[in-house]
């Protein structure tokens, strides 16, 4: 049955009191969901390849999830862990120790966003070592708090007018292959994007005042570059010469989303900290920093915490995501994924001169336009027509990267292979249409 409201009506409601810089992607207002499917309030079904951007791994209201909340409401939805503590949060922190790349014995602390991640990640970090400084990215996101905008690279929307920014914060190249930075192509290259760590520290910040580098396995909103895979083994070899701790942000990476449970499995590194949320909860709000137990440990009781953090009902949320793993071999599936997605964009871009790259990790993938290979000249007005000509036909899809040139893909893992080939092939129908 439709809602009596319609998309335009709450459109005009939100508009009256919702900020203007509190966005929506789409003006298309939900009233449930299941798997990858989206039914608005006028009845109207979506495909869903934004996936609530890499929250909904194993999809919208999965029943295992749902099952977890009710269960939990009924016993009790908060009393703060910092003051009386329950089971959940042991339980889970469990499997995310266990969970998470290398065999060091680690430790937890739970919040609520992927950005109250890095800002715990990062104090501890600075505790541990009682150094200051941190090295971030190019392209890097790293969330909108002001530590979070302040490792971010991209200025518009999430810096601009925002400033000052937090001090101690440098950025480096990050390993982009389709637009290396040094002008050189892999594998000749010998990984100069890595070597250059031994530069930065003579011209930008000394080695012996850096706490930390954090960086994305595969960049998210930076549009989905991945390194090659010795990449971050050069670069982990250069940060233990130098005392300096590795900071994995597998905030969007984690969980899933490339085929690995955690993308620094694919890359065979153990970070020394590693941030987890977006699909943890599968839309509920929580976020986890997992790091090695010496350096977790080091920090004095009292000094990392929050109201809401380790909430019951989120950590059963979180508990039922891993039942749902396990008990649906849902890597396998995501690898399965990540093999169907790779060979249909790239039979896309031998189709559409518009797709300068496809890249990504598994089903973490994505496609960067421009309007000629060559010189790449980026082609930021093509991803907004085919975001739009997509959502016209009910698929939802997303845009990002440095210049808003970059389509990504980031469906639930548990999509079907019907829902997937309907998906692909409007996006298809969009190529021809805009190219």
């Amino acid at each position: 049955m439709k809602n009596s409201q319609t998309n335009v009506a709450l459109h005009e409601r939100r508009n009256k009191v919702i900020a203007k810089g509190f966005g929506s992607a789409t003006d298309k207002y939900v009233a449930h969901a299941k798997g990858a499917v989206i039914t608005d309030v006028e009845g109207q079904e979506f495909l869903d390849f934004a996936g609530g951007i890499a929250v909904m791994n194993v999809g919208h209201s999965h029943p295992k999830v749902v099952q977890a909340l009710k269960d939990q409401a009924e016993k009790l939805t908060h009393t703060c862990f910092m003051v009386a503590p329950y089971e959940a949060p042991v339980k889970l922190a469990e499997k995310l120790c266990d969970a998470t790349p290398g065999d060091s014995k680690k430790a937890v602390m739970f919040v609520n966003s992927g950005a109250e991640a890095v800002e715990n990640a990062i104090k501890i970090a600075r505790y541990y070592t009682q150094k200051t400084a941190v090295i971030a990215f190019d392209s890097a996101f790293h969330g909108r708090t002001l530590m979070g905008m302040s490792l971010t690279s991209k200025i518009k929307p999430y810096k601009h007018g925002f400033g000052p920014f937090a001090p101690e914060v440098y950025r480096m190249p990050y390993a982009n292959c389709y637009r290396c930075p040094f002008g050189k192509e892999h594998p000749s290259c010998d990984l100069a994007c890595a070597d250059h760590l031994n530069d930065f520290f003579t011209n930008y910040v000394g080695a012996e005042e850096t706490a930390a580098i954090i960086i994305e396995p595969v960049q998210g909103e930076g549009g989905f570059i991945a390194p090659p895979k010795e990449y971050f083994q050069k670069l982990k070899a250069l940060c233990e010469k130098n005392s300096i701790l590795m900071i994995a942000d597998e905030i969007q990476t984690g969980m899933g989303r490339t085929g690995y449970m955690f993308a620094m499995d694919y890359y065979g590194v153990e970070a020394d900290i590693t941030t987890v949320a977006k699909s943890l909860g599968a839309g509920m709000p929580i976020s986890a920093v997992v790091g090695k137990k010496e350096i977790m440990d080091s920090v004095h009781p009292g000094g990392i915490g929050g109201t809401y953090s380790a909430n019951p009902m989120c950590c059963e949320a979180a508990l039922a995501v891993f039942d749902i793993f396990e008990s649906e071999d849902l890597l396998t599936k995501a690898k399965k994924l990540g093999e169907q997605l790779h060979s249909t964009l790239k039979g896309f871009q031998e189709k559409h001169a518009l797709i300068g790259d496809v890249r990504g990790l598994g089903p973490m993938i994505a496609m960067e336009f421009v309007t000629d290979r060559d010189k790449k000249t980026p082609a930021p007005e093509k991803a907004q027509q085919l975001v739009k000509f997509c959502l016209e036909r009910n698929l939802i899809i997303l845009a990002c990267g440095t210049y808003g040139n970059v389509i990504r893909l980031l469906m639930p893992l548990v999509i079907t292979d019907e829902q997937l080939a309907k998906g692909m092939e409007i996006i298809d129908n969009g190529l021809t249409a805009i190219s």
